[in-house]
């Protein structure tokens, strides 16, 4: 198991745990980072993702990809 920050671009993976603050949890879960969701990264840059995740396109700042873990 590894922070979302550290997967690159093309990579997939399924959601783990999401960790944090209930408040950051349920933001990401609205985004759709539940457990076993897959994601993959789409781009990268300095420590930012865009990411696909359910069909849609989510850019999060490396502070919310490190509580991803995949």
């Amino acid at each position: 198991m590894q922070p979302l920050i550290f997967l690159q671009q093309g990579d997939k993976a399924w959601i783990k745990r999401v960790g944090g603050a209930e408040e950051t949890k349920r933001f990401l879960a609205g985004l759709g980072f539940v457990e076993n969701a897959e994601v993959s990264v789409i781009s990268k840059l300095n420590g930012n993702l865009i990411v696909n995740i359910k069909d849609s396109r989510v850019a999060i700042n490396e502070d919310m990809a490190k509580r991803i873990m995949v």
